[in-house]
């Protein structure tokens, strides 16, 4: 899912006002430069994501492409899937 800025921003600001209506982080700087911070946290995992899948991609072609004929009977999805998990669990991202 591919999100705009200004999806991001109002993401980052319901999770501030969030956070700070429970008791669990008090804005020593301000609301404003908490929403920043959490929002490039997110611009940065949505980037990490999108590099893990077309790290994916790329293996999973490389894969098909090395098996010739025998990659007929490959359920895509399923195998692009796997990889992404498994390049998730070596990279420590959560998806």
């Amino acid at each position: 899912m591919r999100l705009r800025e200004e999806q991001i921003k109002r993401l980052a600001e319901k999770v501030c006002s969030d956070l700070m209506a429970e008791g669990l982080i008090v804005c020593r700087h301000g609301q404003a430069a908490a929403v920043e911070g959490i929002a490039k946290v997110i611009t940065l995992d949505i980037r990490r994501e999108q590099t893990l899948e077309k790290d994916a991609e790329r293996i999973l072609d490389d894969t098909i492409a090395s098996m010739g004929r025998g990659a007929d009977d490959i359920d895509r999805r399923k195998m692009l899937r796997m990889i992404k998990e498994k390049l998730a669990k070596d990279r420590k991202i959560v998806l």
